[in-house]
């Protein structure tokens, strides 16, 4: 039996949300970056720790990360299950440490073409080598 897409929801439609939050990530514009997240979304550190729910505490937690000069989530592969939106970044920070980076692992839920809720595995940071 061939796979059959979920009733008036493309795959496209479903990655929308998703790729607009990242670039809006990438380009730290806040408000682009909430307008992908509904109202009630939930985010969590995988696999069932809440670090934030709703958009407010979303948005307060992101205010803070997007001053960080070095930020930026490089895609390197995007899958489709369902309504299920899985990513695999290397994302660069400002750790406390130095600039660095971490693999995440980010699993969406898409809901009516917005992100509802959201886990993220990420490894240990790697501090660039900053000494030459």
């Amino acid at each position: 039996m061939p796979d059959t897409p979920l009733p008036n929801t493309l795959p496209a439609d479903l990655v929308a949300p998703v790729e607009r939050q990242l670039v809006a990530y990438n380009a730290r514009d806040i408000d682009t970056f909430m307008a992908c997240w509904a109202d009630d979304a939930e985010y969590y550190e995988f696999p069932s720790r809440l670090l934030a729910s709703g958009a407010q505490q979303i948005r307060a937690r992101h205010v803070t990360r997007f001053e960080e000069p070095h930020l930026h989530g490089h895609l390197l592969h995007r899958g489709v299950v369902g309504n299920t939106v899985i990513d695999q970044e290397r994302v660069t920070r400002d750790f406390p440490e130095g600039v660095g980076e971490v693999d995440v692992l980010a699993v969406y839920e898409v809901v009516d073409g917005k992100i509802a809720k959201a886990w993220f595995k990420m490894s240990a940071p790697r501090l660039h080598n900053t000494s030459a």
